[in-house]
């Protein structure tokens, strides 16, 4: 990825960030919260997410077909006042809007996941957190873990950092993430850069998917 800002991108440079992890050789593709809560613009949570759903079903259709491990992760709270959220639901009215049983916390309908394509529920931003996702990748012997979904600067970058901690090669698609403004996907991006994933087109993506295919 190149560095929105060549003065910035530079400086990081030369003090030895952004340098490149690469691909690894199993990988696992995660759609973090691409759910009818934040797909839907009229919702507290939502916004026009259509163009990351193109390309995160394009990655999808990749990954299919070379029997690559899709995950999907989703919000969902159970309790009277969403009391299941703790402190997060003081921060964020809108997540009252993903209540268990509704339809905002199902998968989007257009990225057609398959019943063998496992729904890792969480609570909170990072897929990690308080879930058994990790021991599901380290179960299939993953070492690389390819992020799409939303939103930039929350779940999705919650997820990279805790999958850099776990010790996985994280890559983030920039095409086939997505948030609520601008600055916020764009500084993100620049951040996860630096300092915790490869960003990564989709066409490098599917190229290495497509490798993938025994």
């Amino acid at each position: 990825m190149e560095f929105h800002d060549d003065q910035l991108g530079s400086f990081f440079k030369e003090r030895g960030f952004g340098r490149t992890i690469g691909f690894g050789v199993r990988p696992a593709v995660l759609v973090i919260d691409i759910i009818g809560a934040f797909t839907n613009p009229d919702l507290p949570l939502g916004t026009n997410l259509d163009e990351v759903i193109t390309q995160t079903r394009s990655i999808l259709d990749v990954a299919r077909v070379a029997d690559v491990p899709i995950f999907f992760s989703t919000l969902s709270y159970e309790e009277k006042d969403i009391r299941d959220a703790g402190i997060w639901a003081i921060k964020q009215a809108g997540l009252v809007t993903l209540r268990a049983g509704t339809p905002e916390i199902e998968v989007d309908a257009r990225l057609e996941r398959r019943s063998t394509e496992p729904i890792i529920v969480k609570k909170y931003a990072s897929v990690f957190f308080g879930t058994d996702f990790i021991t599901r990748l380290h179960t299939l012997q993953i070492d690389t873990l390819i992020l799409t979904g939303c939103t930039t600067s929350g779940c999705v970058r919650a997820t990279a950092v805790d999958g850099l901690q776990y010790g996985l090669r994280v890559m983030v698609v920039k095409e086939a993430v997505g948030d609520r403004a601008r600055p916020a996907h764009e500084q993100s991006l620049f951040d996860l850069d630096a300092k915790y994933a490869d960003v990564v087109s989709v066409q490098e993506t599917k190229s290495y998917l497509e490798k993938q295919r025994m």
